[in-house]
């Protein structure tokens, strides 16, 4: 028995008829009877994404009996039967052929103890969970002792009952999988079989690796069916489709848009589930804090949102969102950085795409900032090693009419007269729009062209990101 924080355990079996149907001929309607349970109260729950939920809160009936029903049909998936006051869980699946039946168990052991009436999804799946039950201990012995023995007769020994061990519960789950096709249960065991790749004989170490990279890649889905809206509701299509993302595509915002892409194009049919994801990944990459994924932001606005094909959005939020797309999309990594118009401490004015260097630093701060001050002395650290190396800074207080002087007050303070120095005191520029100021300090690192090589990083990241800067170029210029 598990607790509801914790992630997959699956627990159910079948038996005789216990409960009478109570005649409803539409909707679900599950009867539980938990032997050893005092609780008057027992909750029900769901898997949806990376998280569980509670759907219904059951009260004990007269006859001991708690009953989880419902006119509409329940959604398909895996579900928790979830007990008090510690937690502890069973689960139970949900298909859409199987929405009226009846399960008794004891609370200490449900897993051992539990039977179904008119499950037999149910009970096909927790036979199989029994059998992997019986075949674990097994094999957790053996592979223990195939670790301890230093005599390699009796390792090959061993180690031949464990590759027969794992042989046979292959081809129980393939058995599985054909004679029980269309149930759910051979769903979920199909969905986390092994991936198997190729051993592509006749390449080198690094060719493999490349090779089965690639096929794991291509294959991944093979044996999971994310258009099955089931999938939605079980532990694992959510870290499946992470580990797609995150693991298997390098992590560059252009490799994770296409990987985005494919994921959701594969989820379409299933209009719930293409729903999910799709405010999941607008989400995840909206607050994502790696450096250049607001470019995935962006990218699905642009292909999804923007187009329509997010119809339960609201009006008024579908706009915040298209215009908060249309304000990152100028100062991305790899655009040219919007050109603004400043004034140094005299009044002279000048503009950004006129600073010579090879490098430009632009940093945006505020004088009664907190994390400023912090920053600040940094950068001062920073600009003595640099500034011999073609790089600038350029320094905007982002203070506006009579706290100007404030700003040249902290300038003095800290003697920073060879950055340079700017202030736009009326907005005339509206920078802080442009370059989407929410807080400050926000950098910036530009290189010559005023193209944006990386953006709103920490001042104690600057000093090593830009020898990795000017150490790539040297390799280049050297090519």
């Amino acid at each position: 028995m598990k607790k509801i924080i914790l992630p997959l355990l699956l627990c159910f079996v079948a038996t005789a008829a216990l409960f009478a149907d109570n005649g409803l001929e539409s909707g679900y309607n599950i009867k539980i009877k938990l032997n050893g349970y005092a609780k008057d109260t027992l909750f029900i729950a769901y898997h949806f994404g990376d998280k569980q939920y509670i759907k219904d809160t059951l009260i004990r009936q007269p006859d001991g009996i708690f009953v989880f029903k419902g006119a509409e049909k329940l959604e398909c998936g895996v579900y928790l039967v979830v007990m008090r006051p510690n937690n502890n869980y069973f689960q139970v699946l949900v298909s859409d052929n199987e929405q009226r039946f009846a399960l008794e168990a004891h609370q200490d052991n449900p897993t051992e103890s539990i039977k179904f009436t008119g499950a037999p999804d149910n009970k096909l799946f927790y036979e199989y969970l029994n059998y992997l039950s019986e075949k674990r201990p097994l094999a957790d012995t053996l592979r223990a002792q195939v670790d301890r023995t230093t005599d390699e007769a009796k390792k090959k020994i061993l180690q031949d009952k464990l590759d027969k061990l794992n042989t046979d519960v292959e081809k129980y789950q393939a058995e599985m999988v054909t004679k029980h096709a269309g149930t759910l249960t051979a769903a979920i065991i199909k969905a986390n079989l092994p991936f198997v790749t190729p051993e592509f004989d006749g390449a080198t170490e690094e060719e493999k690796q490349i090779k089965k990279w690639r096929y794991t890649r291509d294959h991944y889905f093979d044996n999971l069916d994310v258009t099955d809206p089931c999938m939605l509701r079980t532990p694992f299509l959510f870290q499946r489709i992470e580990y797609f993302i995150q693991k298997l595509h390098v992590q560059h915002p252009d490799s994770i848009s296409i990987a985005v892409d494919e994921v959701l194009e594969k989820l379409r049919p299933s209009p719930e589930t293409f729903k999910f994801y799709l405010i999941h990944f607008l989400n995840y990459y909206a607050r994502s804090n790696i450096v250049g994924m607001d470019a995935v932001y962006v990218h699905m606005v642009d292909k999804y949102y923007a187009k329509g094909q997010a119809p339960w959005t609201e009006e008024e939020q579908l706009k915040k969102i298209i215009d908060n797309a249309n304000t990152l999309k100028p100062i991305l990594i790899g655009k040219i950085a919007p050109d603004i118009k400043l004034q140094k401490r005299d009044g002279t004015p000048f503009s950004l795409h006129e600073v010579d260097s090879e490098y430009t630093i632009l940093y945006f701060w505020r004088h009664d900032c907190g994390h400023c001050k912090k920053s600040t002395p940094i950068m001062k650290e920073f600009y003595e090693k640099f500034k011999d190396k073609g790089v600038k800074i350029v320094a905007v207080c982002a203070k506006f009419t009579d706290e100007v002087p404030k700003c040249w007050e902290y300038v003095d303070e800290l003697k920073l007269d060879n950055w340079i120095q700017a202030v736009d005191p009326y907005h005339r520029s509206r920078f802080s729009t442009i370059y989407d100021l929410k807080s400050t300090p926000q950098i910036f690192v530009l290189d010559r062209k005023k193209e944006i090589l990386s953006k709103k990083i920490g001042a104690e990241q600057l000093e090593e990101l830009m020898d990795k800067i000017i150490e790539m170029k040297q390799k280049q210029s050297h090519n």
